[in-house]
């Protein structure tokens, strides 16, 4: 009997031979079914705060074919389909389907690869490259449409204009300094307040936790609403707002569907009052809009909102607040950044799996938009067993600065995993780690190092001393053991033990009410994601 191709080789057959062909050619490929389309992400975020119900997030994922047929896909094939798969948002892609599967309204992709761009990232990074760079004037409009049967209108349409002002904490400036200069939001508009042909209920279906809203009708009539005042032509992205709830969430992401009689993705927001009202969850759902991921950190639970490092993750714990526009936006961890090419090849050190020497690197703070120094740091793990497949991490510099960051939990090295190109981890050395990584655990500051947790413990981070605009780190093999198990986290290097000794480290930050996680701080057991 023949072989069956693995997933890599059939891969490779689909990018090397084109889509159709491949599966024409191969045998292995001709019984499984290859369609081609547009890749359509959305992601669903709960409101946070004190006092909010713990909901989980959602997370969809559509191919959109030519014809308009929308196939839902199971998220998780999905992502281990693809090289990159957040890379692929917005994007034409190829999918060879499981050609047999159980029954259910979400197809299992065997292989997903990029149809607009055929090329591969260099061999040690093991991923499919993303599309070109978000960077340039990314214009974005916002649409105000009200349900027919809803007459509040919260704010304005200056409010929304101002906005997308470029004066410190509007979103303007916010994007352009988090870019480190990439991104404008020029020309930026905002129009409404347009009424839907039909009420909420037509929207909305379902009730209480199960409500569920049709995000591509959503679309199609708020924009089509606003269709004769707004020429759609160079626009990047759509914040939608609504004046009514939606199913508990705000959403962001594409909506890939006729546009100004064009079938194309746009980046979309859908936003609640809720989220309208405070540009941090409203920059978060542009986040996913540019194809950003959430981030989490490592207390093993289902809630992605509990890492207060990135924008990303915690739009409210840790944040500036503005009278005006409410919860302002921090930053994000430096590999979204370096997801959408911001960082600039002179700002990153890459350390690879089989490194042998102690290397030792000038760390700056991520918030420096001018640094002449390294501010991320790409260490490699080799390939082992499962979990430690294409595993690496990050180390970036924090500290509480500027419109952004003043309410960071404290200035430290911030360390993430991530597995599979996938979600962004922090670090905790705390056992077990803490529920929220604000924690005295997730800094690691001079004198304290972290041996990477793979089986044969590759590598040995130490902050060795600070600087005016940042950190020294030395990354390398880990030292002889004389005695004893490893731990997580060591003692202080030879350095930094040769000083004199220091106080002892102040107790974990702990955040004022207005910050409290919604679920009042109790972890929640893991659930499946939606």
């Amino acid at each position: 009997m023949k072989k069956e191709p693995t997933r890599r080789a059939r891969r490779g057959l689909l990018l090397a031979c084109g889509l159709a062909v491949a599966a024409l050619a191969s045998p292995a490929l001709a019984a499984q079914e290859v369609v081609q389309g547009l890749m359509e992400l959305r992601w669903g975020d709960p409101k946070g705060g004190a006092g909010e119900p713990a909901r989980p997030s959602r997370f969809t994922a559509t191919l959109v074919t030519d014809d308009g047929r929308r196939i839902a896909l199971e998220p998780g094939h999905a992502k281990r389909a693809a090289g990159d798969f957040y890379a692929l948002a917005n994007r034409r892609v190829a999918i060879e389907f499981v050609a047999q599967q159980k029954s259910s309204r979400l197809r299992e992709a065997s292989v997903i690869v990029p149809a607009d761009r055929l090329s591969i990232a260099p061999q040690d990074t093991k991923r499919v490259m993303a599309a070109a760079p978000v960077s340039g004037n990314t214009r974005w409009v916002t649409l105000m449409c009200k349900f027919a049967d809803v007459l509040d209108e919260q704010k304005d349409v200056l409010f929304f204009q101002s906005q997308y002002g470029t004066a410190q904490g509007l979103l303007g400036h916010y994007w352009n300094e988090v870019s480190y200069g990439k991104v404008t939001l020029t020309n930026s508009s905002a129009h409404g307040w347009y009424t839907l042909p039909h009420p909420r209920s037509t929207y909305i279906t379902g009730t209480g936790d199960d409500e569920d809203a049709d995000l591509s009708r959503l679309f199609k009539d708020c924009s089509a609403a606003a269709d004769a005042e707004v020429s759609f032509s160079g626009v990047q992205g759509i914040n939608l707002m609504f004046n009514g709830n939606l199913d508990g969430s705000a959403w962001g992401g594409g909506s890939c569907a006729p546009l100004d009689g064009v079938n194309t993705c746009k980046r979309v927001t859908w936003n609640p009052p809720w989220a309208f009202s405070n540009l941090a969850p409203l920059a978060h759902e542009m986040g996913h809009g540019y194809g950003l991921p959430h981030s989490d950190n490592s207390d093993g639970d289902d809630d992605t909102y509990d890492n207060p490092w990135d924008v990303m993750s915690s739009a409210w714990s840790n944040a500036v607040r503005d009278a005006t526009f409410g919860t302002l936006p921090k930053h994000m961890n430096i590999y979204q950044r370096e997801r959408l090419a911001w960082l600039d090849a002179a700002r990153k050190v890459s350390i690879p799996a089989n490194n042998t020497n102690r290397v030792q690197i000038a760390l700056d703070y991520a918030s420096l938009g001018t640094s002449s120094n390294a501010q991320m740091v790409v260490i490699a793990l080799p390939d082992q067993a499962e979990p430690y497949r294409n595993v690496i991490y990050t180390l970036e510099a924090r500290m509480p600065t500027g419109s952004y960051e003043s309410k960071l939990a404290g200035t430290a090295v911030i360390i993430h995993e991530l597995k599979s190109l996938g979600t962004a981890r922090s670090m905790d050395a705390d056992v077990p780690p803490a529920n929220v990584s604000n924690n005295q655990g997730s800094m690691f500051k001079v004198g304290e190092s972290r041996v990477s947790p793979d089986p044969l413990s590759s590598h040995w981070v130490v902050v060795e001393s600070a600087t005016a605009t940042g950190f020294i780190v030395s990354v390398g093999p880990k030292p002889r053991a004389t005695g004893g198990p490893s731990k997580p986290r060591v003692a202080p290097s030879p350095v930094a033990a040769a000083q004199p000794p220091k106080p002892a480290a102040p107790p974990p930050v702990v955040e004022p009410a207005a910050d409290a996680r919604r679920d009042g701080g109790q972890r929640r057991p893991r659930r499946s994601e939606r």
